[in-house]
């Protein structure tokens, strides 16, 4: 079938202006694929920027843990020291005791402080092994930090080549579909757009597949096909409204997209 020339004319055919509605679908169609391609590497730009923030923020926090567990090995030398101090004391006011009752008080203290040194490098001992478990921590965050920059970065880039590719396409693809709006009447155009707004894949005009409409895919009564077959009125689909064209008009905007 020779291709057909369409206008805006009153006597333009319906098989003319089915020509031009799957031709503006086609188009549509195209952009939306562009725009899906671009909209989805945003996306993964954005969950690599949140996890690298994460990271960022998780290795902050341990380099916190870390600080916070030197200052309590401070701390805790702190205990050690003071309590090397009272005992190198208390031994030498046992040497000056005057009963039994002071020599006694001043061993328990000895004890005590002991305690109190065994106890502080108890705690010193744990502190030191959570810092190296920290620390291990870090290593990891860190490498994987690197790894999710570089990915990054790829990914930046990917969409930088990407964005420049498809926004040039689009504006060819966008004046297509501008250019070939004026080939079809206010009343069609209108109807089309409100298809496309409330189909959730953007398609207003379908061709019949295997007997069924190739938007809903319900099936398409043999004398509704017959009408879409004759081109002599536009016919929508029962179930969902779509425009319904055939294989004819179909071949016909295929072969002059190529």
């Amino acid at each position: 079938m020779a291709k057909a020339k369409v206008t805006k004319d009153e006597d333009v055919s319906v098989e003319q202006k089915l020509i031009a509605l799957y031709t503006l679908q086609q188009i549509d169609s195209q952009v939306d694929k562009i725009k899906i391609i671009r909209g989805e590497l945003p996306l993964e730009v954005e969950d690599l920027e949140d996890e690298i923030a994460g990271l960022e923020t998780r290795i902050k926090n341990f380099h916190t843990e870390v600080e916070d567990n030197n200052n309590l090995i401070v701390e805790q030398k702190g205990v050690i020291k003071t309590s090397e101090s009272l005992i190198s004391k208390y031994k030498e006011q046992q040497m000056n005791v005057r009963n039994n009752r002071e020599y006694d008080s001043l061993t328990k203290e000895l004890e005590f402080q002991s305690l109190e040194i065994e106890l502080a490098e108890k705690k010193i001992k744990e502190v030191v092994y959570k810092i190296e478990l920290v620390n291990t921590e870090v290593e990891s965050a860190e490498e994987k930090l690197k790894d999710k920059k570089l990915d990054l970065e790829a990914k930046n880039q990917e969409l930088s080549d990407i964005v420049k590719e498809t926004v040039r396409e689009e504006e060819r693809l966008l004046g297509k579909s501008v250019e070939n709006e004026k080939f079809i009447e206010d009343r069609l155009l209108s109807a089309y757009k409100r298809i496309r707004e409330n189909a959730h894949n953007g398609l207003a005009v379908v061709q019949i597949e295997r007997d069924a409409c190739g938007g809903c895919f319900n099936k398409i009564p043999p004398q509704y096909q017959l009408d879409i077959r004759v081109h002599k009125k536009i016919i929508v689909c029962d179930y969902c409204g779509r425009i319904l064209v055939d294989n004819d008009v179909a071949e016909i905007v295929m072969a002059n997209m190529k």
